[in-house]
């Protein structure tokens, strides 16, 4: 391990019996000196919280921003995505695992610091950075201080976490993202107990806060799963529960679960389910619902809530027809469209280009 790995950090006090505990996640981790939280990158060095995977990553990528997914933020432009090791929730059916379940410091192939990436992501083109992968509130001073170099250059900052994060910690993290893709795993307490070692509340109070507290623009993501979060019943709880607290605006992702991690006994999810799950979606009101992870044009593509029309036609990552004015509206009818949009698209297409670590050196 490097020695500049272990990162001061503020969100933790001393309990009375000795230990720290760390404040930045619901599981409030209580160490001794030496131990390390669930996540494994955060833990108590001389009686004080660090961080040990500051300035240094799993790896670094520039994806089409409809990749997070995000189809209403800057669509057509090039994202920087990287992340770190470790994760502060125990999905059984992580499509991420290598990374995000990684015990192993050294899976963190490149060092790269703030300044580092954000002055990458300016030299290839990148609108913004993409802290995923991983969760990014468990690297959150990491993720805060490159945010703030990303700014610096004009380059925006996008968030896909779980939402697992305590009130002091979402205030700080969710300051520096300018995006964010929340995974919405179920609707019910009993999945993500069972699943993922955690529980529903505190994602819906941070879902709630980014909406109604930040100027963040929203958007959420559910992997089905087939016989555990794929009935029509909890997606329509699921769906009018978002209309209701958040509006018809935020919209809605339905991913296809592949089987992976510790699920691999179950089959993947049917493309029909997810097709399923956005008119479910949309019957309770929701304007934007989309398919993932599948060539579906229609569950791919951006429609006029108001008259129907094609506004931004999709087919996997890849633009086709726009049909939005400079300033957002329907071409047709002029009907706002919820987003971040510019004048003209971007056209960066569906390409993914994996960086060198050396891409990644300082820029002086």
């Amino acid at each position: 391990m490097h020695a500049n790995a272990a990162h001061p950090t503020e969100l933790w006090h001393r309990l009375d019996d000795g230990r720290v505990q760390c404040d930045v996640c619901p599981r409030a981790c209580a160490l001794k000196e030496g131990q390390r939280g669930l996540c494994f990158v955060r833990g108590c060095e001389d009686g004080a919280v660090v961080l040990h995977s500051y300035g240094r990553s799993s790896g670094f990528c520039i994806d089409p921003v409809e990749k997070k997914p995000l189809n209403h933020f800057l669509p057509g432009t090039p994202v920087l995505s990287f992340g770190t090791a470790g994760c502060n929730l125990t999905c059984r059916f992580c499509q991420n695992w290598d990374m995000s379940k990684s015990r192993e410091m050294d899976s963190l192939a490149a060092d790269a610091s703030p300044k580092g990436i954000a002055h990458a992501a300016a030299s290839h083109g990148c609108r913004s950075v993409a802290y995923t992968y991983n969760d990014p509130v468990i690297f959150l001073e990491y993720a805060c201080d490159t945010a703030e170099a990303c700014r610096a250059l004009g380059i925006r900052n996008v968030a896909v976490t779980a939402g697992y994060v305590s009130p002091g910690a979402r205030e700080e993290f969710f300051a520096c993202m300018d995006a964010a893709n929340i995974d919405l795993k179920a609707f019910t307490d009993d999945f993500y107990k069972k699943l993922c070692s955690a529980s529903l509340a505190p994602v819906l109070e941070t879902i709630e806060y980014v909406h109604h507290e930040t100027d963040v623009w929203l958007e959420l993501t559910t992997l089905i799963i087939p016989g555990h979060n794929d009935s029509d019943a909890e997606i329509a709880r699921m769906a009018a529960w978002v209309v209701e607290h958040l509006g018809p605006d935020v919209p809605m992702h339905f991913s296809a679960f592949h089987p992976d991690y510790r699920m691999r006994d179950l089959p993947p999810t049917p493309p029909a389910t997810l097709i399923r799950a956005r008119r479910v979606a949309m019957d309770q009101g929701v304007r934007y619902a989309y398919t993932g992870n599948l060539h579906d044009g229609a569950g791919g593509s951006t429609y006029c809530h108001a008259c129907g029309e094609l506004l931004i036609e999709r087919d996997w990552y890849r633009l086709g027809r726009w049909g939005l004015t400079a300033d957002g509206r329907c071409g047709h009818c002029g009907a706002p469209c919820a987003g971040v949009f510019e004048a003209e698209p971007g056209h960066w297409g569906a390409r993914r280009l994996p960086l060198a670590p050396s891409a990644l050196a300082e820029v002086a």
